[in-house]
This record gives structure tokens, C-alpha cells and sequence, in this order.
């Protein structure tokens, strides 16, 4: 229970006495700065972990990771690379990367070092003077991204971005209306919740921002009709929000001459083409970007997840020249206190530059076909249970014929010390992630260990058939 002594500090009532948080915030700082823990000390970690998320965070949390593992006690404490550890030592091969967020790696050392550097020098700029790091890294943005994009605006979030991203395309097109596509996810702040389409997230909090509509992703012919309807009612569209590959959606890929397709139609239209890259972007499906597959420049570009590093949380959303000019008279229009602080400029810098140095996009693309070769062959051998493969580079999903059957997989894994996860919320697509430096090697332990898990779950479905069957055989025998 929250007890303890009552004291008073500045006129706020405390729930214990300042020397009794204060003893509280010197043990745990003791243990953060420790480079090895007792034994007592990791069991003190793990208990009061499950105590305080119950008591103090959520305890619904508890229940998911009973859902995935069966020790939802572990604690995660270290990383390095591709790999992490949880309290008691025990390594996984991580294969869900983040949910997209550590494309570099775990603590890639250029990018903890640029952070490092950058944290001796400033942390947090005064917000009046010029910070050159925001200019810098905006600059390298106009240089690695496609078409004429040029102008950014850095956030902390890729909810932040597509927030700034929706507020930028009513601002140059005068319009309110939106489309989003079925099974998209942009995020849950108000705004891109609009967007995005879950019902398990949205139904709480309607009504939304309104004039959102959703259309079936890849279906070009209802994206059409929706825009002729809107248009013939006055009603006309500010921009289409998309993602290029689906990620929480289940790893959906559009249909082949799609994006070409919903490029011209917002052209025809005069509405925005905004692409949300949050999760495809920065090399993960093997180019840097993802609308480079099709060819596809967008009116804005939404970024985040790994734009900083796996070090520190950033975002953006950029546009071209002519989108932006409504932004130029009054730059206060829309604004972000730790938007592109010097530390996520840092990391974000370094991160392009450990992406391009180190060829991730191309790394991606080959380890992505090799993971997809080995996933269909064992999708051959067990039809039954791994049903379907799709994916792009190192962006993969496993279809399974129920959730069930997808945690039940996701378990073993675990268990076998490899860590994946589910979309939006099941586990009937599991994904696959890893960071884009993943070894060949790491690469084939997990296909290893994939291959036995499957052979577990087909085993425990032909015991369960065999007890069915002898029960039913029992119940016959009783027949008068």
C-alpha cells in the first residue's frame, strides 16, 4: 500500500517524509551507477518492478507480459548490439527491435558517444538564441530525403510528427477532411488517433477530431470513389495519410502500382499526400526510405521511432517549399519545447550517419531476403500453423491461423531467448524486427529456434487431437 509518514514541503502534502524519499532516490541512483549487482539487489529490482507497476503504473501491463511469457516477472536491464538482458543475466536475441525504434542497434557506440559529447556541452538550449544543431540536422534531412522536401520541423514523438503533419496540410490546402486507411495506425494523441484505425483504441475516446474517413488499404478504386464523394459535397479533402507498408496493422504491403496510384489521384484532387515513415523509415525495409520502392514523393514526410539513434526519443515531419509558406510569416504557429533539443540532434545526426556509413539499407534488404527464404520454406512445412509470410528487407510478418496460436509461438520463442511481439494488440501477425546490424549468425539461431518452437507447437496440437480422439472413442464405448 502507498503508506508512510505524512510531511509538508512548500505547503504540499507528502506521503512520507522527505528523508524517507530521499533514502528512497539514493538507493536506486546507488544502483543505476553500479556496474554489478548482489544477488539481493537484483531479487529487490524484480519484486518491487511487479509492485510498483501494479500499484503505480498499470497492472494491465502485468497481464500482457503473462500473455507473452511465461515469467512476467523478467525485468530488462542491459542491451548492447542486438541483443539485451534481463536482471538475472539471461540474454534474447532481439527480434522485435522497439517496435521499430533500435534500426541501429542497441547503444551503437558512435551515437552514445555523440550523445555523450554533445551532454558535456548542452543538454537543453535557452529556446531564444539559435541552437545549430536543429539547422544541421535539418539540412541533412533536405539531402537524404526524396523529391523536393526541404523544410522540417523536429518533435520529440512520431505522434508529434504526424500531429504537426495534419496541422501543416489544413493550413496550405484550407480543407478539414482526411483519409486514413483501414488497419493504419499514426499514433494515439487526439489528433492522430483520427488517422488512426483500431477500434480498440478510438472507441473510448470518440468523438474525435472530426472529418476523418478510412478506406480499405490498396484499394485505389474506393480511395477514388471517396474523394469524388467528398469533392461532389463540398466536403473536399486536406490529405491522404498513409503508410507505406503497414506495420501495426499486421506488415501489409500495397498492391503493386498502389502509392503510384494514390499519388496521382491526390494530384488530381488537390489534396496532400502525407506519408508516415515512422516505422519504414531510416533503412528498415531495405532502402531508406520506403516510398523509394514505388518511386513515390509525398507533400509531407513523417519520421520518428529510429530518426534518434535508439538513444534518444525524436521525431519529424518535413514538407517542400510550397506546402511550408504558411508556416514562414508566423514560425510560432506550431511549436515544441524539447523538439529537436540538442541532445535528439545529436543522436539523430549520428544515426544517419551510422545508417549510411554502415550501408543499413542494403544490409537490410540482404538479411531481410534471407529471413524471408527461410520463413517460407518453414511456412511450407507447417501450413497449418505458420499460414502466411510477407514482409519487406527486415520488416516481417508471421501469420498465424489464430492469436492463440500466435502466443503460443511467441512464448516459445521467449522461452528459447528470442523476443518478438504482436500487432495492434494480437498476436495473429507476429512481427519481425531486429535491429539492421543483426548478424548472419544471430540470424540463423533464430530460424534454428523458430524451427523448434514450431516443432513444439505441432507436437502439443497432436497430443491435444490424440486425447480429443481417445475421449470421444471412451464416450462411444458408453453408448447403450
Amino acid at each position: 500500500m502507498y503508506l508512510g509518514n505524512a510531511a509538508k514541503l512548500f505547503g504540499i502534502d507528502m506521503k512520507k517524509s522527505i528523508e524517507e524519499v530521499l533514502g528512497d532516490t539514493r538507493r536506486v541512483l546507488d544502483i543505476i551507477q553500479k556496474a554489478e549487482l548482489t544477488d539481493e539487489e537484483k531479487s529487490w529490482i524484480s519484486e518491487t518492478a511487479v509492485s510498483n507497476f501494479n500499484d503505480f503504473v498499470n497492472p494491465g501491463f502485468l497481464k500482457y507480459r503473462k500473455s507473452v511469457s511465461n515469467d512476467y516477472t523478467a525485468v530488462e536491464w542491459s542491451d548492447h548490439g542486438c541483443r539485451f538482458r534481463d536482471i538475472h543475466g539471461r540474454a534474447y536475441i532481439d527480434c522485435l527491435g522497439g517496435y521499430g525504434a533500435l534500426n541501429m542497434g542497441h547503444r551503437h557506440p558512435k551515437i552514445v558517444a555523440a550523445v555523450k559529447a554533445q551532454l558535456d556541452r548542452q543538454a537543453i538550449h535557452s529556446q531564444e538564441l539559435l541552437d545549430p544543431l536543429r539547422g544541421l540536422l535539418s539540412k541533412l534531412l533536405a539531402d537524404i530525403t526524396p523529391g523536393d522536401l526541404q523544410y522540417s520541423f523536429l518533435t520529440s514523438s512520431g505522434t508529434e510528427a504526424v500531429e504537426g503533419a495534419l496541422k501543416l496540410s489544413r493550413l496550405h490546402t484550407g480543407r478539414r477532411n482526411y483519409i486514413a486507411a483501414v488497419d493504419g495506425f499514426h499514433g494515439k494523441s487526439m489528433g492522430s488517433l483520427g488517422a488512426t484505425a483500431n477500434a480498440d483504441f478510438r472507441r473510448a475516446f470518440l468523438p474525435l477530431v472530426p472529418a476523418f474517413h478510412h478506406v480499405p488499404f490498396g484499394d485505389l478504386s474506393m480511395l477514388e470513389k471517396t474523394l469524388w464523394s467528398l469533392d461532389k459535397v463540398g466536403e473536399e479533402v486536406a490529405a491522404v495519410v498513409l503508410e507505406p507498408i503497414q506495420g501495426e496493422g499486421g506488415v501489409n504491403l500495397p498492391p503493386d502500382g498502389y502509392l503510384q496510384g494514390v499519388r496521382a489521384l491526390c494530384n488530381r484532387y488537390g489534396c496532400l499526400l502525407i506519408l508516415d515513415e515512422i516505422q519504414t523509415g531510416m533503412g528498415r525495409t531495405g532502402k531508406l526510405w520506403a516510398s523509394e520502392h514505388w518511386g513515390v514523393v509525398p507533400d509531407i514526410l513523417c519520421m520518428g521511432k529510429s530518426f534518434g539513434g535508439g538513444i534518444i526519443p525524436a521525431g519529424a515531419f518535413m514538407s517542400n517549399a510550397t506546402v511550408w509558406q504558411k508556416m514562414i510569416p508566423n514560425p510560432f504557429l506550431h511549436s515544441s519545447t524539447f523538439g529537436g533539443n540538442p541532445l535528439a540532434c545529436a543522436a539523430a545526426i549520428a544515426a544517419i550517419h551510422v545508417t549510411l556509413s554502415e550501408n543499413l539499407p542494403e544490409r537490410a534488404a540482404v538479411t531481410g531476403a534471407h529471413f524471408l527464404k527461410r520463413l517460407q520454406q518453414l511456412s511450407s512445412e507447417f501450413p497449418d500453423i505458420l499460414v502466411e509470410i510477407r514482409g519487406k528487407g527486415l520488416m516481417i510478418g508471421m501469420e498465424f491461423p489464430d492469436d492463440a496460436t500466435g502466443f503460443e509461438v511467441a512464448r516459445g520463442l521467449y522461452d528459447r531467448g528470442v523476443l518478438v511481439a504482436g500487432t495492434m494488440l494480437n498476436a495473429q501477425v507476429i512481427r519481425i524486427e531486429p535491429p539492421l546490424t543483426i548478424p548472419l549468425d544471430d540470424v540463423n539461431r533464430v530460424l534454428e529456434i523458430l524451427h523448434e518452437t514450431l516443432l513444439a507447437v505441432q507436437a502439443g496440437r497432436g497430443r491435444i487431437l490424440s486425447r480429443n480422439k481417445h475421449k470421444q472413442q471412451r464416450k462411444g464405448t458408453n453408448k447403450p
